[in-house]
C-alpha cells in the first residue's frame, strides 16, 4: 500500500502584551495519502454465445466493494464503439455506487489459461502517472479500453480456453487524511456499577425476597442473585425451585458468613472482616475466610472462592493450617492444598501442627490427606539429609564447598 506523507507546521501563536515569553511553540501534523486496494475475478463462460449481442452491449460481473465504493466489470463482446465494427472486444471497470470525484488506480488483467503466465495486463500500479490517479465523476463513470483485444486474435489465443475467458480487476481507491497530536481528551469515570448494586443491597429498595439465617433476616433481589450464582438461579427460577421463594431458610451457615457472601454478590468485593466479626485479629479473619470459602463453593461463586483461597494462602499459620487443609481437600482447592501441605511438612512446623485441634479434625475428616502429607515430609527429609551429607563432607575435609578452610566439627546440625 503506497503512502504519501506531507508534513505541515503551524506558526507559533503570538503572546499577548505582558505575557512572559516561553519560547516559540511548534505544532505539527501529517497528511497521509494511500490506496485501499481490492480485486475481483470475473469468469466469462460461453464466450462464443455472447458474440453478436450488439455493439455497446455488455456482460457485467457481480458488484464488488473496494474502499467504500461499489464497482463492476463490463465486458463488451462486440466492442463499445460503432466505428470499430465489432473488430475488438472492450473491457471496462465502472463505478457502481453513488460518488463524486472518486480517485482510483486500476488494473485489468486477461489471464493466460495455458499455464505460461503470459497475462495481458493494463495497470496503473507500480508506475508513475503523469496526471495522477484516474477520477470518476459520478455513478456509471468508467475506465478501460475500447480496443482491449482484437477479437480474431483473442479467439486463437491461450486466453480463451473451453470457450471461457478469465478477467482479474484490481482497484485502488485513493484516500487522504491528516494526523496530528490530540489537543483534547474526555475523561471517563471508572465504572461504579458495583457501588450502585451495593447501595441497592444496603437500602433494601425493590427487594422481593428474604433469607433467614441463624435467627437473622436478610433482604435481597432474586434477579441479582440469579445473575451472580447458578445455584441461586436454579433455586429461584429452575424447574426444581423452592416452594416458598419469598423467604428461604438457610441451614448450616452462620449469619455473618451469609452477610459477607451477600456483600460479595452485590459489591463484587470482600467486606472488612474485622468490622464484620467485631474482632481485630488475624485468627478471626482466617476463620471467616474458611467459612466463606465453604459458602462460595456451596453457591457456585468461583471468584469468591479464589479470593478466599488467596487470603488463606497469605495467612497460613500453625494453629489454623490443618483446618484450612481439610477445607481445601473437601472443596477441591488444589493450589491452597499444596501450600498447606508444604507448610505442615517443614520440620520446624510439623510437630506443632500435629498438636492442634485442627489436625485431629483433619485426621477424622480427610484421612487420605495424611498419606500425601507423609510424602511431602519424606521429600523434606531427603532434602535435609542431602544437605547434611554434603555439609559433613565439607566438615570432615576441613574445608567448605569453595575450598576454604573451616573449623572441624563432628556433628550435623538439623
Amino acid at each position: 500500500m503506497g503512502k504519501i506523507l506531507r508534513e505541515t507546521s503551524r506558526p507559533s501563536s503570538i503572546s499577548s502584551p505582558g505575557t512572559p515569553s516561553t519560547g516559540p511553540a511548534t505544532t505539527s501534523s501529517t497528511s497521509i495519502t494511500e490506496t485501499v486496494k481490492g480485486s475481483h475475478r470475473f469468469k466469462i463462460m460461453g464466450y462464443s454465445l455472447s458474440k453478436g449481442i450488439g455493439v455497446g452491449k455488455y456482460i457485467a460481473s457481480e458488484i464488488f466493494s473496494v474502499g467504500g465504493y461499489d464497482w463492476a466489470i463490463y465486458f463488451y463482446p462486440d466492442g463499445k464503439s460503432v466505428e470499430d465494427n465489432a473488430t475488438y472486444v472492450s473491457l471496462f471497470i465502472a463505478l457502481a455506487s453513488e460518488g463524486t470525484d472518486v480517485r482510483a488506480l486500476f488494473e485489468l488483467t486477461l489471464l493466460d489459461q495455458s499455464g505460461k503466465e503470459r497475462h495481458k495486463v493494463h495497470s496503473h500500479f507500480e508506475r508513475t502517472l503523469e496526471s495522477g490517479p484516474y477520477t470518476l465523476k459520478y455513478r456509471g463513470s468508467m475506465w478501460g479500453y475500447k480496443r482491449f483485444f482484437k477479437r480474431t486474435s483473442l479467439e486463437t489465443s491461450d486466453y480463451l480456453k473451453d470457450d471461457c475467458l478469465s478477467v482479474n480487476c484490481s482497484v485502488g481507491v485513493v484516500k487522504s487524511h491528516t494526523e496530528g497530536p490530540k489537543t483534547f481528551s474526555i475523561a471517563i469515570s471508572p465504572s461504579n456499577i458495583a457501588h450502585q448494586f451495593g447501595k441497592l443491597l444496603e437500602s433494601g429498595k425493590g427487594s422481593d425476597m428474604s433469607f433467614e439465617v441463624d435467627g437473622e433476616t436478610f433482604a435481597a433481589h432474586k434477579l441479582v442473585l440469579a445473575a451472580r450464582s447458578a445455584v441461586f438461579r436454579a433455586q429461584l427460577f429452575g424447574p426444581m425451585k423452592d416452594q416458598n421463594t419469598r423467604c428461604i431458610k438457610v441451614e448450616d451457615m452462620e449469619a455473618p458468613v451469609f452477610k459477607a457472601m451477600l456483600h460479595f454478590i452485590y459489591w463484587d468485593s470482600l467486606p472488612d472482616m474485622h468490622e464484620l466479626t467485631g474482632i481485630n485479629s488475624k485468627w478471626a479473619t482466617t476463620l471467616m475466610a474458611q467459612h466463606l470459602l465453604a459458602a462460595a463453593d456451596r453457591y457456585g461463586l468461583d471468584r469468591l472462592r479464589l479470593m478466599c483461597e488467596a487470603s488463606l494462602c497469605e495467612d497460613v499459620a500453625i494453629n489454623t493450617v490443618a483446618t484450612t487443609l481439610a477445607l481445601a481437600e473437601q472443596h477441591h482447592c488444589f493450589q491452597l492444598k499444596a501450600v498447606c501441605l508444604k507448610f505442615i511438612a517443614r520440620p520446624e512446623n510439623l510437630r506443632a501442627v500435629m498438636q492442634t485441634d485442627g489436625f485431629e479434625y483433619l485426621k477424622e475428616s480427610c484421612p487420605s490427606v495424611l498419606t500425601e502429607l507423609l510424602e511431602y515430609v519424606a521429600r523434606f527429609t531427603e532434602h535435609s539429609d542431602f544437605l547434611c551429607k554434603h555439609r559433613n563432607e565439607a566438615i570432615l575435609d576441613g574445608s567448605d564447598v569453595n575450598g576454604r578452610r573451616v573449623k572441624q566439627r563432628l556433628y550435623c546440625e538439623k
